[in-house]
């Protein structure tokens, strides 16, 4: 694979730690207070977050180098 993709690659991995670390911080909001209006809403951004994390972590899979490359 050259080193353009694998340059966007790690870009891509980049974006899936911080989106991680958003995803969690979001959860604190929740595990402090469940039934309050800020929890209920920052559960919603933690389902939001999970699905771009997952989506990037595919993106990743897709760009990452296998045996047939060169």
């Amino acid at each position: 694979m050259s080193d353009r993709y694998e340059h966007i690659r790690e870009r891509l991995v980049v974006i899936e730690e911080e989106l991680r670390d958003l995803a969690y911080e979001r959860l604190t909001v929740v595990a402090r207070s469940p039934e309050s209006d800020e929890a209920v809403a920052a559960a919603k951004q933690e389902k939001r977050l999970l699905q771009a994390r997952r989506a990037i972590a595919k993106a990743i899979g897709a760009l990452a180098p296998t045996a047939g490359d060169e």
